[in-house]
């Protein structure tokens, strides 16, 4: 078996050989639909990957908040229900709002493998200094706890985040707000509440610019400093929860909103948007890479099919002899895969090339120098390589299952 295998293998690589011109131009037509495929998928798949990273770190994963999903029913609707009873003039029951018992749910967080929970208190100051006033949503956070589930520390131009506690009155605040205020580190301005009154804060820190967690109208304090501020002692309004599996996050969200009650949004739920256009760009992608793959295999049909038409006389022959309709089928398939194979090497290489070129520019995004993000995964050479036998193997079946139809007694009969 296996020595006619290798003679039909030797008889299809004789064929190749023979035509090296259509050769060398249905392989150089794999390789680019290889290559581009490589470089493309590359950059598509990693930039999507380092989205979907930048959407992980940029919050935590899991955010409970003092928000129901279904508000609870007032005293007059729990006491009547459905009843034929219409009421008036009673005042709706208003919430205080923050996390009751909030300690507990902390405890629970913490509980879970992996997981990391942080309290804090968000509100809104206005900040002055002269007669500039700028309007700011303050988060009132545990550093040491925070650093464990955020990367503020990274995002910072200038300062800690761990300064908060160092410092009476610290704050953090980004570049953009500081420029309109025309402060900089170590400066002070008077940050006003509408419930404790006007205090002094000290610029302990400053965010890059164009960062997600601390935009042009956002900073950060120290939990008990934002406490006080906003009048709310011993108030959180939000727990941050990271995980050691991202993905885990939905799950972790539904069951402790099942338990608490309090709305739970994984960065999935916050993320939906943004998610779903991925998947309507990934189609997109695929279905542009493998058009590029599909004119390639046109390369191989034609190689074959002229092969197929000048080697009717060698059919004919080698059908009169006792060959069947699937050895001459291997035949002419086996010379569509081997195109196919050695255009995916020369592809691969091809690949590799475009993507350290595409690796090695550099851009300039708000001051620093960024390169490309790519994916050089096995993963995307093994696509390009499945798809692209696939193809090659389509094509080349095609004009081989005419070939071995053909009536051997009628090539012949014409040929005298």
């Amino acid at each position: 078996m296996i020595g006619r295998t290798g003679f039909l293998l030797g008889i299809a690589l004789r064929h190749l050989s023979r035509r090296q011109r259509q050769t060398i131009v249905a392989v150089s037509g794999v390789a680019v639909g290889v290559g581009f495929f490589l470089a493309v998928s590359a950059l598509m798949v990693g930039s999507q990957n380092d989205f979907i990273r930048q959407l992980i770190d940029a919050a935590p994963h899991v955010i409970i908040s003092d928000e129901l999903r279904s508000p609870s029913p007032q005293p007059g609707q729990r006491e009547f229900g459905d009843g034929a009873v219409e009421l008036h003039g009673y005042k709706v029951r208003t919430e205080v709002r923050g996390i009751k018992d909030w300690q507990a749910i902390m405890t629970a967080a913490n509980e879970m493998p992996g997981a990391i929970a942080s309290p804090s208190l968000t509100g809104g100051v206005t900040l002055r200094l002269g007669g500039h006033e700028e309007p700011l949503a303050i988060v009132g956070v545990e550093p040491e706890i925070e650093a464990k589930i955020s990367t503020i520390d990274e995002k910072l131009r200038a300062g800690h985040l761990r300064d908060l506690e160092t410092v009476q009155g610290g704050i953090i605040i980004g570049e953009e707000l500081a420029q309109r205020l025309s402060v900089n580190m170590g400066d002070i301005v008077a940050a006003t509440s509408s419930t404790a009154g006007t205090r002094s804060m000290r610029i302990v820190g400053l965010a890059k610019r164009g960062q997600a967690q601390i935009s042009s109208s956002s900073g950060y304090v120290l939990l008990r400093e934002a406490q006080s501020m906003l009048g709310r002692p011993f108030i959180i309004n939000r727990i941050g929860i990271r995980l050691d599996d991202p993905y885990a996050a939905e799950e972790v969200a539904a069951r402790l909103e099942k338990r608490f009650g309090y709305k739970a949004e994984s960065w999935q739920e916050r993320s939906a948007e943004f998610l779903s256009l991925l998947v309507t760009r990934n189609v997109i992608m695929y279905s542009v890479v493998s058009a590029i793959l599909l004119v390639a295999s046109f390369g191989i049909y034609t190689v074959v099919s002229n092969s197929v038409a000048d080697k009717r006389r060698d059919i004919a022959i080698l059908r009169s002899i006792g060959f069947s309709e699937g050895d001459l089928q291997f035949i002419f398939v086996m010379e569509g895969i081997i195109l196919a194979l050695i255009g995916v090497l020369f592809g691969w290489m091809l690949g590799y090339g475009l993507m350290e070129i595409l690796g090695s520019l550099d851009f300039s995004i708000g001051g620093e120098t960024e390169h490309i993000p790519l994916d050089r995964t096995p993963r995307q050479y093994a696509i390009a390589a499945v798809a692209s036998l696939i193809a090659g193997s389509i094509a080349a079946w095609l004009p081989a299952r005419k070939a071995s139809r053909v009536d051997p007694v009628d090539i012949l009969r014409g040929a005298i």
